[in-house]
């Protein structure tokens, strides 16, 4: 998710957030486009990890795929659950780790913008709204383990679709996932100026060589991944 704190404001297409849940912002609206191009309708299985306010999950619901939302969040949970109900969508909102969640399941789609700024500390956050964004000194904590986990969700032929920052290394998730017998590129990109956890960080990032000291702008990228 990205690395601009959550705003406050309204939310696109009438969404409702609880406080502290990740609400849509650039990297929301850059998967949505990736998403649109996918052929979806009745009898495809969606996946969405870490659904925050079900945006990305309604937009699938709404063309008519059975979705199953994850999130580590209580207060995304009941979020996607009452976002799911006032737009009379059927979404199935799960609590909990996606990988826990999911065993024995295969889908069609699965569509991940999982917390990827890199942090200080080497471990996710196990509360707090820096759940959402950090993912330890390299940000890849959650996006290796999606590359890890995604031949064994996707159905033949299903496709991951994943954003993260190019400041993850977006080589490193094609190898990862090619290397794990998936077609893998990268389909969309932009770039969006760094918001206040980054701006927060800049220091921290110079010294471990992620960031120059003029930096000031991330690009961030889709990566769409295809199981054989």
């Amino acid at each position: 998710m990205s690395s601009t704190a959550p705003t406050r404001g309204a939310l696109p297409g009438g969404l409702v957030a609880l406080p502290r849940v990740y609400r849509p912002q650039a990297d929301t609206r850059l998967l949505a486009g990736a998403l649109a191009r996918e052929d979806l309708g009745p009898g495809n299985r969606v996946l969405e990890i870490g659904t925050g306010t079900g945006a990305l999950a309604l937009h699938a619901a709404r063309r008519g795929a059975a979705v199953t939302a994850v999130d580590v969040s209580w207060r995304a949970v009941v979020t996607a659950r009452v976002n799911a109900f006032l737009s009379r969508l059927s979404l199935r909102v799960l609590h909990g780790d996606f990988a826990a969640r999911t065993v024995g399941r295969r889908f069609d789609l699965v569509v991940a913008n999982p917390p990827y700024v890199p942090a200080p500390g080497a471990e996710p956050p196990s509360r707090g709204p820096e759940r959402a964004w950090d993912a330890g000194h390299d940000g890849r904590l959650l996006i290796d383990r999606i590359c890890a986990d995604a031949p064994a969700l996707l159905r033949p032929g299903g496709v991951l679709l994943m954003v993260h920052s190019a400041m993850c290394g977006p080589e490193r998730t094609l190898d990862r996932l090619t290397g794990s017998g998936l077609d893998a590129e990268i389909t969309d990109r932009a770039t969006v100026p760094w918001g206040p956890v980054l701006r927060g960080r800049r220091d921290w990032l110079e010294r471990q060589g992620l960031a120059e000291r003029t930096e000031d702008r991330e690009e961030l990228v889709v990566v769409r991944a295809r199981k054989l």
